[in-house]
């Protein structure tokens, strides 16, 4: 337990002082075995092992579809049609922010791909309008997390990898959440924008919203069939990821022609680069988790846990939990492959749900990218908008405490994750 402790306190230490996520976890995993006595060949076992889950063959497939549709400009279609469908409200490119992320969402799964994609697009444009810096950034920053929760959701295909839950259950699981954090969040656009006497984006045009419609349908056409596969059992989300793969070329390369052959070389690279050092960090982190169940670890979580749920309370236990998980948040990205290989025996002990479990942790996910000290998206829209990011987080605390409530209604009605999942399997 001693040497498990000095591992994981090594692990925060090399984060906190800057070192790369894959050198951190190198240097406690190895030194975990180390101070337990086993033998270091046992490590790139247990790596291998931890690797040998098919659902993993998801990840690289949906990075590169994300890729090329990035690549692709297709972030820019859907800026215009989110603008022709709610820019003429009051607020009007905050609102447009938002709902360019839903959408942006359901090609991509990751925020920080959002981010690059449509932050460079809409914080400029933000600022022209005549919004500060920092609300521009802070509105991108928050708007970003409704990405990981809409499928194809990067998080949750870790964590299906991890846990062995059907990703096509979990991809369902974070839809009618996404939507939902998306619709709250235009609400309190609504309530600021009024306050602070945000400008409108011109007026409402049909015919504006019909031709940034027809110029982006076939963006919209991935996530509707992808969605509509897994509901309908025509694929697995593994497939679908192959197709996703495809469909995006075609429309990228070919229907678009955003997209030069010639520039597909890079793209690939790119998607290599990014899923390469995912996918390490995901074989480190399952041979950590293997080493510390050996040293009791997660039993001694479920004790420490149980000391904090007063009255053997199930809510109680997983508020703990997603506490836990938003502190280890502040300090690890990825934090998925990390901490649910160290909690998921506690989970499994306590009977929690592990669908509903696969969304707190996304929202979890989103709240940890928003606070210090690691923050990542509050860094990427800093360095868009050219502001110092502890001034975009004071803008950003009404959007912050907004997931919070979010995210603890969400533990209370568990029925926002597991309802769709559970229709679609009928």
């Amino acid at each position: 337990m001693i040497g498990a402790l000095i591992s994981i306190f090594v692990l925060l230490g090399l984060l906190v002082l800057g070192a790369p996520m894959v050198v951190a976890l190198i240097l406690a995993v190895s030194l975990n075995f180390f101070l337990a006595g086993q033998w270091l060949l046992v490590l790139p076992q247990t790596m291998v092992s931890g690797m040998s889950t098919f659902t993993l063959i998801a990840l690289p497939l949906f990075v590169l579809a994300g890729v090329i549709m990035n690549a692709g400009g297709i972030s820019g279609r859907l800026f215009e049609f989110a603008r022709a469908l709610v820019g003429w409200l009051q607020g009007g490119l905050a609102h447009v922010n938002i709902l360019t992320s839903m959408f942006f969402g359901g090609m991509i799964g990751s925020s920080t791909a959002d981010l690059a994609g449509s932050g460079s697009i809409l914080i400029p444009a933000m600022k022209k309008e005549g919004y500060s810096s920092e609300v521009s950034a802070a509105v991108s920053a928050s708007s970003s997390g409704i990405g990981p929760l809409i499928p194809p959701s990067s998080p949750m295909i870790l964590y299906s990898a991890i846990t062995g839950t059907s990703l096509g259950a979990l991809f369902l699981a974070g839809l009618i959440p996404g939507i939902l954090l998306a619709l709250a969040f235009m609400g309190l656009v609504a309530v600021l924008a009024k306050r602070k006497h945000w400008p409108r984006h011109g007026a409402l045009s049909l015919c504006d919203i019909y031709v940034s419609g027809k110029r982006a349908v076939l963006a919209f056409g991935m996530p509707a069939i992808i969605v509509g596969g897994l509901v309908l059992g025509v694929f697995t989300p593994s497939e679908g990821g192959a197709f996703g793969v495809v469909y995006a070329l075609l429309i990228s390369v070919f229907a678009y022609r955003t997209l030069k052959v010639r520039h597909l070389y890079r793209v690939f690279v790119n998607a290599v680069q990014l899923t390469g050092e995912l996918l390490l960090i995901v074989s480190l982190s399952f041979a950590l988790g293997s080493s510390l169940a050996n040293a009791h670890v997660p039993q001694a979580l479920a004790s420490l846990i149980d000391v904090f749920a007063v009255g053997d309370s199930q809510y109680l236990r997983i508020v703990v939990l997603a506490v836990l998980a938003v502190i280890a948040g502040m300090f690890l990205d990825p934090l998925i492959p990390v901490l649910v290989p160290v909690i998921l025996p506690t989970l499994i002990a306590f009977d929690i749900d592990l669908i509903h479990f696969g969304a707190i942790m996304v929202m979890t996910v989103v709240i940890g990218q928003l606070t210090p000290p690691l923050a990542i998206a509050l860094i990427i829209t800093s360095r868009i908008a050219e502001v110092d990011q502890m001034k975009i987080l004071r803008v950003n605390m009404p959007f912050f405490i907004l997931i919070i409530v979010f995210t603890l209604i969400l533990i209370a009605v568990p029925e926002i994750a597991t309802w769709l999942p559970a229709h679609a399997r009928r």
